[in-house]
């Protein structure tokens, strides 16, 4: 990250969406909007409890956030570790933060989102599980794993 990131929203599309688990550490509290939201040309896969999203032919289906101004340079560096975004094309990144436009009400609006790394976006394309219909919270369940007996 770098010192002068401008001020734009947050596209959150997985573990960030209101009510999920990473909403309530990050977020909560923190939110001056939050609006339903699209993301154009894209495509979800299943990670290991999280999502990722790529480029591709599809939609996805998430949460346009706005924070305080005074609290987005705090927020956008947490997001950033978070996220294992060490900068722009730093070959550990796990997701890259880049500026997109996404549709509220029809209407875009820049905002930062984060899409899996070229590295990890490789490999979902060549084995990954897609998200049917782009939209984490409406993805089927998986079962749990089962629990180890002790003899």
């Amino acid at each position: 990250m770098t010192t002068a990131e401008p001020y734009l929203p947050f596209f959150v599309y997985g573990t960030l969406r209101p009510g999920q688990r990473y909403y309530q550490r990050f977020l909560r509290g923190r939110t001056v909007s939050e609006r339903p939201a699209l993301l154009r040309g894209a495509l979800l896969y299943d990670g290991p409890g999280y999502p990722y999203a790529i480029a591709g032919d599809g939609t996805i289906t998430g949460t346009l956030i706005e924070v305080a101004p005074a609290d987005h340079a705090e927020l956008l560096a947490a997001l950033d570790a978070l996220e294992d975004y060490l900068g722009p094309g730093h070959p550990r990144n796990v997701y890259d933060r880049l500026v997109r436009d996404v549709l509220v009400e029809g209407r875009p609006v820049r905002s930062w989102t984060y899409l899996a790394a070229p590295g990890p976006a490789r490999e979902l394309l060549a084995g990954g599980t897609p998200i049917p219909g782009g939209d984490w919270l409406s993805r089927p369940e998986r079962p749990a794993p089962p629990v180890p007996r002790t003899p």
